[in-house]
């Protein structure tokens, strides 16, 4: 009989609660070029995975990015904004090692600045990254001539121990996430830009030139490695985030960018004629999970699932299934279903994650990491 794993989570939250607290932190100074501007900063003992970073906490700067508010104003797919945040952090493993690195949100380009560069060029703002454009009076064919590109930059900051006590920026890395589909009103009505992946890619790599200068101008980063990444968004109403286009490193002696990798990865819906197309196997598998899910809970709203491509192989798959429920029983039955199809179902080489939820609302949550043997299950109280 298989065993629910959320049963043993909650015993050992009962038994933590009668136990004594201990101290899971560490204070160090974090350093700059200015002694007298140095702080003092919390780094946590532990990770939730040797494979995530630690976080620098310091007491007088935000816990988030200086600039967190324009992700959130500039993107307008939510998954755009998880996945551009997170798979930058993903990139940036390959420069700076999660184990001698640690992990601090933006701190040193303020949101205002950020607006500036994301703005059009013009003469009350020289720093505006977007080409030059009039739109309270432009023309469709001056707006299609001079459409926005780059449409937000997330800036993310790495530090290294340098002694017992101390730690200091040893690296930064920039997203810069541009538009796939620019909208615009012009002459009274609503129209539309789309921009290929190569134009992206040539814009991308400009303004990324531009911006490491902009960099190297503050003294605290002009002698700090740089890396920066290309991210193409998706359209707001896609059910799949977008994808990085590029990435490269910069020295920290260097004031140009002398080459760009290209990142091979994607987001692809199922079902879909793009998942039937180019994976047909996956998705024939996902069809007939769906089929049995459907054959135990024939009233479901709706199943879709999202997979992860690096390099054309599956990495990890994200399903989500959409169920009224009337009772907790009902909730419980159904997943310790799904629980075994996922076990029978899907390989091992890659990550499964299914979240079983009604009227939005989570009912439970099933994890099967790529080589384990069995998923971790959790149903919400």
């Amino acid at each position: 009989m298989r065993k629910m794993h959320a049963l043993l989570l909650s015993s050992l939250l009962v038994v933590s609660a009668c136990t004594p607290v201990f101290d899971n932190r560490e204070e160090v100074i974090q350093e700059t070029k200015d002694e007298k501007n140095n702080q003092s900063a919390i780094i946590p003992n532990y990770n939730m995975s040797e494979k995530d970073y630690r976080m620098i906490l310091t007491e007088s700067s935000p816990k988030v990015s200086t600039a967190r508010a324009v992700t959130t104003n500039q993107m307008g797919n939510r998954m755009d904004i998880d996945e551009f945040e997170s798979g930058l952090r993903r990139h940036s493993k390959e420069y700076f090692d999660p184990d001698k690195y640690f992990f601090q949100p933006g701190q040193y380009f303020e949101g205002d600045t950020l607006l500036q560069w994301l703005g059009r060029e013009s003469s009350g703002n020289e720093d505006g990254l977007n080409p030059e454009l009039n739109e309270d009076e432009a023309t469709e064919e001056e707006f299609r001539e001079s459409p926005r590109y780059i449409s937000n930059i997330i800036e993310q900051n790495y530090l290294v121990r340098q002694d017992e006590n101390k730690v200091e920026l040893s690296g930064v890395t920039i997203g810069i996430s541009l538009r796939t589909v620019y909208n615009f009103t012009a002459e009274g009505q609503s129209l539309s830009v789309d921009h290929s992946t190569e134009e992206l890619l040539q814009k991308g790599k400009e303004y990324a030139g531009e911006i490491l200068k902009r960099i190297r101008e503050r003294e605290e980063l002009n002698n700090v490695p740089v890396v920066f990444a290309l991210y193409e968004e998706e359209e707001a109403s896609s059910k799949v985030p977008g994808k990085f286009l590029s990435k490269t490193y910069v020295k920290g002696s260097d004031l140009t960018i002398n080459g760009w990798d290209n990142i091979d990865e994607k987001h692809v819906l199922f079902p879909s004629n793009e998942g039937e197309e180019d994976h047909f196997d996956d998705s024939q598998i996902f069809t007939d999970f769906r089929k049995e899910v459907s054959d135990y809970f024939p009233n479901f709203v709706g199943m879709i699932a999202n997979g992860f491509y690096v390099n054309n192989e599956l990495r990890e798959v994200s399903i989500e299934i959409p169920i009224q429920f009337q009772s907790e029983s009902e909730v419980v039955g159904f997943t310790q279903y799904v629980y075994s199809l996922v076990n029978e179902m899907f390989a091992d080489h890659y990550n499964v994650q299914v979240n079983i939820h009604s009227m939005d609302e989570p009912e439970s949550l099933i994890v099967k990491k790529a080589g384990e043997q069995e998923p971790f299950v959790h149903v919400y109280e």
